[in-house]
């Protein structure tokens, strides 16, 4: 195979995702950008499909920042337990909660700067509310970008920062909220930490890292 830029990788694997995924719903469900972040925090170490599940419990108790910020820890904590760091993630849900109505008339702010301050939220969480509930072209990496970037060698895939840096530079700005979650559904699907047969994944089996095929 001819030698060919990260680029041109990039814009062939594009076409791909695209084909397999055309539409691209949301894993995480939610009613506005609040309820969307509470869900990403609580994604934190665990499956989006667990967190849907205890969500609705959640949200039926407080489904937005004034009322969360009425309950007691203790409450939140026993409804979000399944979702694992039950503790941390609880106190981070009404701390965020207080802070959005002191500092932000009760509203998300559409501000990377100014959600990366809330407790609980990190620049990974921070991002997927930018592109998700904003529409901000935004490339939060999770596990699986992180993964597929290094196998496709888009990317070294030293750390999440780097990934995501990398990707930035090889894909179009205004494709960016779509192809994250493009390559988290392919990751999901074709492209698993274990048990994964490149020979056979629609994209490593093309322009996947030499290293796959040992």
């Amino acid at each position: 195979m001819n030698r060919i830029s990260k680029k041109e990788k990039a814009a062939a694997i594009a076409e791909i995702l695209e084909e397999l995924y055309p539409e691209v719903p949301i894993p995480l469900n939610h009613q506005d950008p609040y309820t969307l972040l509470v869900a990403v925090l609580l994604s934190a170490q665990c499956t989006d499909e667990r967190v849907n599940k205890v969500t609705p419990h959640l949200f039926e108790l407080a489904d937005n920042p004034y009322r969360m910020a009425e309950q007691n820890v203790q409450d939140i904590k026993a409804i979000i337990r399944p979702c694992g760091l039950a503790p941390r993630k609880s106190q981070a849900i009404y701390e965020l909660s207080n802070i959005l109505i002191k500092e932000h008339g009760g509203q998300v702010p559409k501000d990377m700067k100014a959600l990366e301050a809330l407790p609980g939220v990190g620049h990974k969480t921070a991002s997927v509310v930018m592109a998700q509930a904003f529409g901000e072209p935004a490339f939060p990496v999770d596990t699986h970008i992180h993964r597929l970037a290094y196998r496709w060698t888009l990317s070294t895939g030293k750390n999440v920062e780097k990934t995501e840096a990398d990707l930035k530079k090889v894909f179009p700005r205004e494709k960016w909220n779509k192809l994250h979650l493009q390559i988290i559904y392919f990751g999901r699907e074709y492209c698993p930490a274990r048990g994964h047969d490149p020979h056979q994944c629609p994209i490593c089996s093309k322009y996947g890292r030499k290293s796959l095929f040992k």
